[in-house]
């Protein structure tokens, strides 16, 4: 298919690897796509699913950008309704795990490509392009936090900068720019999701 400009947003466990590592896979097998159903039905945007990727959700959407405070209000709720769900496991396997809230958590990054392919095979589409590959490589990063939006430069420069809210009312957006291999300087800014659940 023809390259397309795309919104790519992805939901990530963080502390996934640390929770399989020390849960039995019974029990793994029964939060891990509990915590991502919960993300999935709480897209109220219209952006479709590529893949589940273990621990993430690789959401896209091409055509015209949600208005900026939707995109937020987007990722607002995957993380409050991600809690909510841990808060209802919680109370299902209690005395079986520690609290999931101590291991689990979201991070969610959002960037903007203006060619990237969606490629079918077989029921699924696989999404194509070098502002793919930046997407995943942008989880791992610099911030000093576990639990945040991450928002690419790309995306962010796809909204008039003054209608880009910079304090979101339980936080203020930071930035910075992180290298990498064969990539470059990549700038974003990103906000703290934790103070949404203390």
């Amino acid at each position: 298919m023809k390259p397309k400009p795309m919104l790519i947003c992805i939901p990530d466990i963080s502390g996934f690897t640390e929770f399989m590592s020390s849960t039995d896979i019974e029990l793994s097998s029964q939060v891990i796509p509990a915590l991502l159903n919960k993300v999935i039905y709480s897209n109220t945007i219209g952006l479709k699913v590529s893949e589940i990727e273990g621990d993430a959700i690789l959401f896209y959407k091409v055509g015209k950008l949600p208005l900026f405070k939707d995109l937020i209000e987007q990722c607002r709720l995957f993380y409050i309704e991600f809690y909510k769900q841990l808060k209802s496991l919680n109370k299902e396997f209690e005395g079986k795990i520690d609290e999931l809230p101590e291991v689990l958590g979201l991070k969610i990054i959002l960037h903007y490509g203006e060619q990237i392919s969606a490629i079918p095979i077989g029921k699924n589409i696989k999404l194509m392009g070098e502002d793919v590959i930046i997407a995943h490589r942008l989880l791992k990063n610099d911030i000093p936090f576990e639990e945040y939006i991450l928002m690419s430069e790309s995306v962010l420069s796809q909204y008039d900068h003054k209608k880009i809210a910079h304090n979101f009312g339980w936080g203020k957006l930071q930035e910075m720019d992180t290298r990498y291999k064969y990539i470059g300087d990549i700038s974003y800014k990103f906000i703290d999701l934790k103070p949404l659940v203390n």
